[in-house]
């Protein structure tokens, strides 16, 4: 890998922080003076946590070839976002499926495709953790409310829904959050049906939701259905870049 050292008082002097690739939207937006641009973005939030890790994140656009960048990374992280298609676990959309891109999934399933290929340590966040389900031959429950009848997990539109989650034991998630019950950020209506070949269940809401998968062996690869991100607890971020 490249030489990412570089002097940093915040954590200590000298250090040498992993490169750490996150994906990001591509939407229309306003800012500053500009209207609905259509723009490369991504909640800063993810920015944050990675640097307070002690990495050093490169923002990932669905554009290109983007999965030839992964050989320059450290570490990647698959960032939330709007749906997969459906057709690519074998099911037609059903009417609240929503905010298909289908050139984000293209990109993303190859990069991730890369990333496990080379064995690079990964965290999957929301979105992140349903494209590694599906790239792996797993299936989705398109619309969450319809399985668990509530609408706990995704409340209203730009709201989080903040309910417990219990990792299990033995885990890698379980070694950097613990086994007791924690209260995490929530923003999906979508979550694992099918669980794909190779993934172990590391983490389950009170309604049975899937919250948290990992390989079963190998290197770091470990997604969750919550928003880590936004988080008090910033313990995932750190046990990514110590894997890196």
């Amino acid at each position: 890998m490249l030489d990412h050292t570089a002097s940093d008082p915040a954590l200590g002097g000298l250090v040498q922080r992993p490169v750490i690739g996150i994906t990001c939207y591509v939407e229309p937006a306003n800012f500053t003076v500009w209207d609905d641009m259509t723009v490369a973005l991504l909640p800063y939030m993810y920015v944050e946590r990675i640097v307070r890790a002690g990495g050093q994140p490169v923002v990932l656009p669905p554009a290109g070839d983007a999965a030839q960048v992964v050989s320059r990374l450290d570490g990647l992280v698959l960032a939330g976002g709007g749906d997969i298609d459906p057709g690519r676990y074998g099911e037609e959309p059903q009417e609240r499926t929503g905010y298909i891109r289908k050139f984000r999934d293209q990109a993303e399933f190859a990069v991730l495709a890369e990333a496990l290929d080379a064995e690079l340590p990964f965290l999957g966040i929301c979105r992140g953790l349903q494209v590694l389900n599906v790239a792996l031959g797993g299936g989705l429950h398109q619309h969450l409310p319809d399985v668990v009848g509530h609408t706990e997990h995704s409340p209203a539109p730009g709201r989080f829904g903040h309910l417990p989650v219990t990792p299990v034991p033995g885990t890698r998630l379980a070694k950097a959050l613990g086994t007791d019950p924690l209260t995490v950020p929530h923003y999906h209506h979508q979550a694992v049906d099918r669980l794909a070949p190779g993934l172990t269940v590391t983490a389950s809401a009170d309604d049975g939701t899937i919250e948290g998968v990992e390989l079963d062996s190998g290197p770091f690869t470990v997604a969750v259905q919550w928003h880590p991100e936004a988080a008090e607890d910033h313990a995932l971020f750190e046990a990514l870049v110590a894997a890196c």
